[in-house]
């Protein structure tokens, strides 16, 4: 996903970004080299060197780091990219069982009942259009087992 836009406040101390059509908080509390009341963020800007797919920061003392626009979903518990990530952990999964246990491509395909076009698809990893049904057959029909475990939110407990 693309960056489209960056701003930054030290006041609130984070930044706004905006990826697609929706903007995220990025407070600076996350990032890998953070500012301090001393050394502020005195620019940001939209990384071209990365993509488009970043951003990069400089504070007042001249270090700069930079954040991926993964990193911006992450911390905002997007749930189109947290599902998603669920697809490419499953499918790196599959395919490191296949290679792991030796099975015939033929195999799993005549076992899926898929064609072949779209028995690659599933174990392609970058293929975001695939559904999680035809992932876990296919982690079935190798002998995997998987449990999908509902974690509550995280409650926040407050001192009397």
């Amino acid at each position: 996903m693309k960056v489209r836009q960056i701003q930054w406040n030290n006041r609130r101390r984070s930044f706004t970004v905006r990826l697609g059509r929706k903007d995220y908080e990025f407070p600076y509390n996350r990032l890998e080299i953070r500012p301090e009341p001393g050394n502020p963020v005195v620019e940001g800007w939209i990384d071209e060197e990365l993509g488009r797919e970043a951003f990069s920061y400089r504070l007042k003392d001249g270090r700069e780091g930079s954040v991926h626009a993964d990193h911006v979903l992450e911390v905002n518990r997007d749930p189109g990219y947290l599902a998603e990530l669920i697809l490419y952990r499953l499918s790196v999964e599959a395919g490191r069982r296949i290679e792991q246990d030796g099975w015939s491509r033929r195999d799993l395909i005549r076992r899926l009942g898929t064609s072949p076009a779209q028995y690659y698809r599933l174990l392609d990893p970058t293929n975001k259009r695939k559904s999680l049904n035809q992932l876990l057959s296919l982690l079935q029909v190798l002998g995997c087992d998987v449990d999908v475990v509902v974690k509550g939110p995280r409650r926040v407990t407050q001192d009397p």
